[in-house]
């Protein structure tokens, strides 16, 4: 089994005090990962940015790094969320099973405008937008994901200096 070590970041801002959180969508009628590897979803998939940890690099700047490339947006460190852990089969090429380890982070928006992205980004990411924190565990579409919202909501509700 191939292991993966990758990063991301729950990225927020409040905006007219309500928190918002930035989010991804994938390519239209890109399959996504499954459990199966079968990767036959269709619909409109919500996720967070993530991406390989590159050799050398620490998670939280490649958490920082995929947050930049994947949204258009600089975000800064509040605090680790947690580790998820996950198997997937490969939809793509050579259909391997991998065991996935991912760091996400509570990010803090700094600067730049969402979905100012390059092209080449496109590839991997239709969209990037603002969502209600408080709607994001019922918009991703990913259970670990979704558990890393609620957790960025229930640090955001009792430390009140984010």
């Amino acid at each position: 089994m191939v292991r993966e070590i990758s990063a991301g970041g729950v990225v927020v801002r409040k905006i007219e005090d309500e928190w918002w959180m930035a989010a991804i969508e994938l390519p239209a009628g890109e399959p996504a990962a499954s459990a199966d590897g079968k990767g036959r979803k269709t619909k409109t998939v919500i996720c967070l940015p993530k991406g390989l940890v590159d050799p050398g690099e620490k998670a939280l700047d490649a958490a920082l790094r995929e947050v930049r490339e994947e949204t258009g947006i600089a975000a800064s460190l509040v605090v680790k969320l947690a580790d998820i852990k996950y198997a997937y089969v490969r939809s793509w090429g050579d259909g391997e099973r991998v065991f996935k380890i991912v760091s996400f982070y509570l990010l803090r928006y700094e600067s730049g405008q969402i979905d100012n992205i390059s092209q080449d980004m496109r590839i991997e990411v239709a969209k990037a937008k603002w969502v209600k924190l408080e709607d994001a565990p019922k918009l991703l579409a990913y259970s670990g994901e979704k558990q890393m919202a609620r957790k960025a909501l229930e640090y955001i509700a009792s430390h009140a200096e984010v």
